[in-house]
This record gives C-alpha cells, structure tokens and sequence, in this order.
C-alpha cells in the first residue's frame, strides 16, 4: 500500500490517500516503560530499590523526572501520521494504578482523555502490564486478566505478570488484544524458554476462546516478549509469518521479523541487540480490505532517546547508569503500527 499524501482532518483523524481511495488511520503502541514504580515502600512486594531510601535513592524529583520524560515519548508515538497519536497503548513494568493516572494527568498527554486497564497481578516484584486507550477510537466490552504461574510441578507457587486482553470496538471494528510481558531470560535462554512458550501457548488459547467467542478475527498481540521474532515461542507456539502474501489462514502476522533480521532492535545487553517488543497482527488484521487492516510498523527510535556517552552508549537511554541517576526514559524503545481503514 503506498501512501500519496497526508492530510489533517478538523476530527483529528488523519485521512490518507491510496490513489483516490481515502483512508483513515489509527495507531496501536506497546511501550515497556523500565521499572516505572511509585516511590512508596510496598509491604507486599519486592520494590526498596525503587525508593527514596533504597540504593537508587528514587525520590519524588525522579519519579516526576521520569513522569515527564515517558508522557513526551507517548505523546510522539504514531503523531507523523494522526494528531491523536497513539488510540491504544500497551504498557509494562508499571508498579500499580496510580503512576498510570499520573501519567495520563502530564501536561503532554492530558487533553487526550485516555483511559485505564490494570490490575494488580502476582509478580514477585510488583511490576505489572496494563493498558491506556482513547475513547473516541475504543470501547471495552470485555477484560480479563490471566495468571502465568512460572513454578514447575513441586514447587512453591510463583507467577510472571499477568496477561491482560481487552476485546471492545475499535472505531467500529471488533477488535481483541493482548498485553504481554513474558517471564525474563534469567538463568539462561534456553533454560526459560519453556516459559515463554507457555505464555504464547496461553496466548494463543486465550485469543482462539475469545474469537469464537465474539466472531472476532482481528487480534493483536503486544509487549515485551523476552524473546526474539525468530524464537520457538514467538514462530512456533504462537504461530506467526513472516509475509503477508504467504500467510497461512492460522497464522499471525509478525511485521517486526523482518526488521530484526535487518538488525533492528529495541534493547540491548552486552552490545547485542535484541528486538523483544512486538506488535503481532491476526490474519484478519494483516490480509484484510474491510474495516482497519495493516499498514506499517515503526520502532520509535528519535535520537535523544540513544544514550551517547558511557557505559551504555549507544543503547535506549535508561533511567539509570547502575545505580546513578541517568535521566533517561527507558531501557527499551516503543513499537507501535499504523492500522488503515476506508472512509466510508
């Protein structure tokens, strides 16, 4: 699809042109937003290191820093294309509620009225997934939050982060997604892989359940996933491609592979780049003329959110050096995709 020119409407929805065909434009985000904590001690869960008395000495003036610092990038996400921005946003290693409400409550990003999904999940260290939408784009008609136990038969009960799936009407659309973050590579990648397939796994059973359940066949799954777009999880639990012109009617569309392929990522550690954020797109959403259908995926990589000088240069500018405040935003960039749809 290759667009001819842009142009503003006074709705704030960008209409494009394909040919003569005008089109509507909506973009969906995924955002890991690094160790976004209050700066309260929570009794029940592990968070002193985000504290004003623990080794980060994470006080009022960071937590506010990093308020301002993370709406800015929001506010940017998808804005070359629609003055809304971003109507969806997947978010992750948020600590609870309240620092999403004052996020949305920035100067940067009030006037768009966003809203919250969140709840609490088991995760040791209280970190969670939630979800921030635009009203005038969508409207939940059902969410559900499911557990991911990370503990193997005889074992004490543990859990990663919830998923939390959201179907509801995607200006006019029928539209489900999944908000991710699969457990971490810690002890090795291929000692916790099988972590990550069960979470695509849970994913993927999740999403067929719901389907049927709304006659739904437009899907997307987002978040941090821990692993690459070439990984078993990712390719063979979850069941994506690589084409949209050889997409087979079961699989899921993975418009990031190609990009990790050419090199891109979205994180890096130990000067390797790793590209964990997606955004992975049913069939329906990916092969489809008929209501919103794919455009583009974007790696929302501006220069001042690299890092340009110590031990991390190079790499998504963080919110701390070891323990030394850096003033960044994250140690992940954004990913967000363009969906289209005919104006009627």
């Amino acid at each position: 699809m290759r667009i001819v020119w842009i142009a503003v409407l006074l709705l704030g929805i960008t209409s494009v042109a394909k040919g003569q065909e005008k089109l509507t434009v909506a973009v969906l985000a995924f955002y890991n937003l690094e160790n976004f904590f209050d700066t309260i001690d929570s009794p029940d869960t592990d968070d002193f290191e985000f504290t004003p008395r623990g080794p980060n000495v994470y006080n009022s003036h960071v937590y506010y820093d990093k308020l301002s610092h993370l709406a800015r990038v929001i506010s940017e996400l998808g804005t070359d294309y629609t003055p809304d921005g971003a109507a969806v946003i997947g978010a992750s290693e948020i600590e609870n509620i309240t620092v999403l409400q004052d996020l949305v409550k920035q100067p940067a990003l009030v006037a768009r009225g966003y809203k919250i999904i969140h709840q609490d999940s088991k995760d040791a260290r209280g970190v969670d997934v939630g979800l921030l939408y635009q009203p005038k784009y969508f409207t939940p008609i059902d969410v559900g939050f499911y557990s991911l136990k990370t503990n193997k038969v005889g074992e004490p009960l543990r859990y990663s982060r919830d998923i939390l799936v959201a179907t509801g009407l995607f200006n006019g659309d029928t539209i489900i997604v999944t908000v991710n973050h699969w457990p971490s590579r810690r002890g090795g990648e291929q000692n916790t892989a099988w972590l990550r397939n069960k979470a695509a796994q849970w994913n993927h059973s999740i999403l067929d359940s719901l389907k049927a359940k709304f006659h739904c066949t437009k899907t997307v799954v987002m978040g941090d996933l821990n692993d690459d777009p070439i990984n078993d999880s990712v390719k063979k639990y979850l069941g994506t491609g690589r084409s949209i012109d050889k997409l087979k009617p079961d699989q899921m569309y993975n418009p990031f592979e190609d990009y990790y392929r050419q090199g891109l990522g979205t994180t890096a550690y130990q000067d390797a780049w790793s590209l964990f954020d997606q955004i992975i797109l049913s069939n329906g959403l990916a092969t489809s003329t008929h209501g919103f259908h794919y455009y583009k995926a974007v790696v929302h990589n501006p220069p001042y959110l690299t890092q340009k000088s110590g031990s991390f240069k190079g790499y998504p500018l963080r919110t701390y050096d070891g323990s030394t405040y850096a003033g960044g935003y994250s140690d992940h960039f954004p990913v967000y995709v363009l969906l289209v749809k005919p104006q009627s």
